[in-house]
């Protein structure tokens, strides 16, 4: 039987001896995916309303320049501290809802911008391959203390944003693993990160800024809490312990199940279980967009074809994405019915969709209002939508997608990714340094030293 102390260790171990030849052609394959499509949903966040405001504050406050300001701010051509590029970074990969999912939920918005952050406080040069491998360990520790918690429902259903709450500990490993702190080290910067965990849902009933902070101070919180281990600061070695102030205790309750922390360890790597998004809008409402854009591809038919649609829903998502309300993009982003109306009025539930002007549409407000929702109490909270559309002619037509496109089980292929980095680094960089960000993804574990890719993300040439 193993106690939570030996849980901690055996985290640090995974973390400190991981290297690229332990992990499955497939799981290298996944993470470089993962890798480019959170540096394009970051480049594309540059220029978000939070990221802009963000940056006011931090200009203000940190050295833009300098020994101490080495770590660039994607596609700003901005310097900051490791910390602060981890918190900017990460709230821009998260800022247009873009990121991927199904890891601690918002795995790569955490992740990825703490180990590129760790990268610039290295003291000798990270390999493309050390950087890689840091990633999917990240992923791996992020993802396994959510499942810790119960699981991502009962864990959210408490109120808890778990890209908030658990994504401190994957952050922490990946800049962990870049530092090449050692296995005692490790474990004191996993169990700080526990006491920087935080972020509450309250942001879902007017759509606030905060959601996309939490990714940013996640990732901040792991490179702090590592850069703290390596200064020789220690962390709660009871962190998963079932004692008063423990982590599973204080945030999961009554659904922690601390076994899940080890369970298939070094075997089964979580990141193959993350889903890329192909639309612009929470996870939870994929499938119902798959589902209707099904449907009218099937009997070909259009916005004015459409005579209602029924989405029955279980109670989980329709707290979650339930809404209405459009005013902001952050509130559109949560809402089901604007992702279907999307899909329907405009042909698709991209980025573009989700622009104020195409939020003000009456031709969208129409579709919306054509929309019901019905609460189904049988249906678990894994269990997908179900849409039925009905025509002016009295057609009805009844769809489920239980494996929406980008999901784990129907994942983006190669060029699908590419394609979709394409479009959201252009937003911030000129063709050519998105071509050379891309290609040096490609060959990561060929990179001999990683300053190599955030030289490229920082670089900003556009006139």
């Amino acid at each position: 039987m193993t106690t939570a102390t030996d849980d901690l260790a055996a985290l640090a171990h995974l973390t400190t001896a991981t290297r690229i030849g332990d992990l499955p052609e497939a799981v290298v394959s996944k993470a470089r995916h993962h890798l480019l499509d959170t540096l394009g949903a970051a480049l594309a966040g540059a220029g978000s309303a939070e990221t802009t405001a963000l940056l006011r504050m931090l200009t203000a406050t940190e050295p833009t320049a300098g020994p101490g300001a080495e770590a660039s701010v994607w596609g700003t051509g901005l310097a900051l501290s490791p910390r602060g590029a981890a918190l900017v970074n990460g709230v821009s990969a998260h800022a247009l809802e873009l990121d991927d999912a199904g890891g601690c939920d918002h795995s790569g918005a955490v992740v990825v911008p703490a180990a590129l952050a760790a990268v610039t406080a290295a003291s000798a040069p990270v390999s493309g391959a050390d950087l890689l491998t840091a990633v999917v360990v990240g992923y791996d520790v992020a993802r396994r203390v959510l499942e810790a918690c119960g699981g991502y429902w009962p864990h959210n259903e408490e109120g808890w944003h778990s890209t908030g709450t658990c994504g401190p500990f994957g952050a922490a490993a990946a800049a962990a693993a870049v530092l090449r702190l050692d296995p005692d080290r490790t474990a004191h910067a996993l169990a700080l990160a526990g006491s920087f965990s935080g972020g509450i849902w309250a942001f879902v009933h007017d759509g606030a800024m905060s959601k996309r902070l939490h990714a940013g101070r996640a990732a901040e919180a792991g490179v702090t809490a590592a850069l703290l281990a390596a200064h020789g600061v220690t962390g709660p070695a009871q962190v998963f312990a079932d004692v008063w102030g423990g982590f599973l205790r204080t945030f999961a309750p009554t659904s922690a199940e601390p076994a899940a922390l080890t369970a298939g360890l070094g075997r089964e790597w979580r990141i193959s279980r993350c889903s890329l998004k192909p639309y612009a809008s929470c996870r939870s409402t994929h499938s119902a967009v798959d589902a209707v854009g099904a449907v009218l591809g099937v009997h070909s038919l259009s916005a004015d074809d459409v005579a209602g649609i029924h989405v029955r829903l279980n109670p989980a998502v329709h707290s979650m994405c339930g809404g209405t309300d459009v005013a902001t993009l952050a509130a559109a982003q949560l809402s089901l019915p604007y992702a279907v109306a999307a899909r329907v009025a405009l042909g698709g539930a991209g980025l573009d969709a989700y622009g104020e002007e195409n939020r003000r549409s009456p031709r969208v407000r129409s579709v919306l209002e054509r929309i019901v929702l019905e609460v189904d109490p049988a249906m678990d909270a894994d269990t997908e939508p179900v849409v039925t559309v009905t025509t002016r002619t009295g057609a009805t037509y009844e769809q489920q997608v239980a494996d929406p496109l980008g999901s784990a089980t129907n994942p983006l292929d190669g060029p699908a990714v590419r394609a979709k980095f394409d479009g959201l680094a252009a937003r911030a960089l000129p063709p050519e340094q998105a071509e050379a960000v891309a290609d040096a993804v490609q060959r990561i574990e060929g990179l001999a030293d990683a300053r190599t890719l955030v030289t490229l993300l920082g670089r900003q040439n556009r006139r």
